[in-house]
C-alpha cells in the first residue's frame, strides 16, 4: 500500500485524557492521517475491501492505540459500559435481539448479551477482539463497512456509539438505510455521535481545526436528523447527557445551542463545545424508531 506520508507536526493542543507522549500521540495522528485520506480518495467498491484492512494496519502498528490499552484496563472498561447501559437498558427485554456496529473490543455487547435473547456485533476488523471469550448468545460479524449483514425484520434494538462519523458519507447512508431494513416494525436504532461542531474528535484533534483522521465525517443533530428522516425513520428521541446520565430533551434545546455555538469563533468553538454542560446538551444522541 503506497501512502503519501504527512508532514510531522510542530505543535499538539493539550488535550485531556490521553497519558501517551508526544512522540506517540503523533506517530498515530500521521498513519491515521493517512490512512484516512486513501480511504476517502477510494471508489465505493474499493472502500468493501479497505475498512478492513486500514483498521487491521492502524491496530497492528499503533499497539498505544486508547481503543488497545483502555480494554487491559478491568476497571476503566466496567465503568464505560455500565455508563452505556445506564441509557440502553430502557429498551431492552429478555426476548430482544440486539445488534451493535462498530463494537470496537465487545465488552458492552458481552454484556448486553447477559440480559437479551441474542446479541450480534457487527465490526470491520477482528482484530481488538481476538482472543476474546465470547457469550454462547452472542455472534461476531465482519463486515464491509458499508452493509449489515442481517436478516431483513430480524433486529429489535440496533446500536452504535462512536461509529456514524468513521463511515464515508456515501457509505453512512447506505449502511442506515441496511439498519433500517434489518430492524423489526417498531425496533429503534440507538445512535451516539460526537457533535462536529465541537469538534474535531479523532486523532486530529491535537493538531487541526476539523477531522482529518478517521472521523470521516461529524455531524450536528440537525444533520443526522435529517438523514435519518431521508432513510424512514418515523419517530426520532432526542437525549442529552453523558457519563451514565442520560435524559430526553427537545430537540429545539439541542438545535439553539448548536445555532449559537456555530456563531462562535472557531478558536474558542472547540474548548466550549468541550465544556462539560454544553457536551452533555449537544452530544448527538437519537433514537430512532422504525
Amino acid at each position: 500500500m503506497n501512502l503519501n506520508r504527512s508532514k510531522k507536526p510542530t505543535k499538539i493542543r493539550a488535550v485531556k485524557g490521553d497519558n501517551r507522549s508526544p512522540e506517540q500521540i503523533t506517530e498515530h495522528y500521521l498513519l491515521e492521517k493517512d490512512l484516512a485520506a486513501h480511504l476517502l480518495q477510494a471508489q465505493q467498491h474499493e472502500r468493501r475491501h479497505l475498512y478492513r484492512s486500514l483498521y487491521d494496519k492502524l491496530f497492528r502498528e499503533i499497539t498505544h492505540h486508547p481503543q488497545i490499552t483502555r480494554k487491559m484496563d478491568a476497571e476503566a472498561s466496567r465503568v464505560e459500559v455500565q455508563r452505556k447501559m445506564n441509557l440502553v437498558k430502557r429498551y431492552l427485554h429478555p426476548d430482544t435481539v440486539f445488534l451493535e456496529v462498530g463494537p470496537g473490543d465487545c465488552q458492552f455487547s458481552f454484556k448486553v448479551a447477559e440480559d437479551v435473547k441474542k446479541v450480534y456485533a457487527v465490526d470491520v476488523s477482528p482484530e481488538i477482539t481476538k482472543n476474546a471469550k465470547m457469550p454462547d448468545n452472542f455472534e461476531l460479524i465482519i463486515s464491509s463497512g458499508c452493509d449489515v449483514p442481517a436478516e431483513e425484520n430480524s433486529i429489535s434494538i440496533a446500536y452504535s456509539n462512536q461509529l456514524m462519523e468513521h463511515l464515508h458519507p456515501e457509505d453512512a447512508y447506505e449502511q442506515l438505510q441496511d439498519l433500517y431494513r434489518c430492524l423489526q416494525p417498531g425496533g429503534s436504532y440507538i445512535c451516539i455521535t460526537p457533535n462536529r461542531l465541537a469538534g474535531p474528535h479523532d486523532i486530529s484533534k491535537y493538531f487541526d481545526p476539523v477531522a482529518t483522521g478517521f472521523h470521516l465525517k461529524e455531524y450536528t443533530n440537525q444533520e443526522l436528523y435529517d438523514l435519518f428522516l431521508t432513510v424512514g425513520f418515523s419517530k426520532i428521541t432526542t437525549y442529552a447527557g453523558g457519563k451514565g446520565v442520560y435524559l430526553k430533551v427537545p430537540r429545539f434545546l439541542a438545535l439553539i445551542g448548536e445555532y449559537i455555538l456555530d456563531k462562535v469563533p472557531s478558536k474558542l468553538r472547540y474548548w466550549i463545545g468541550n465544556f462539560l454542560p454544553v457536551r452533555a446538551l449537544l452530544g448527538v444522541i437519537l433514537v430512532a424508531q422504525k
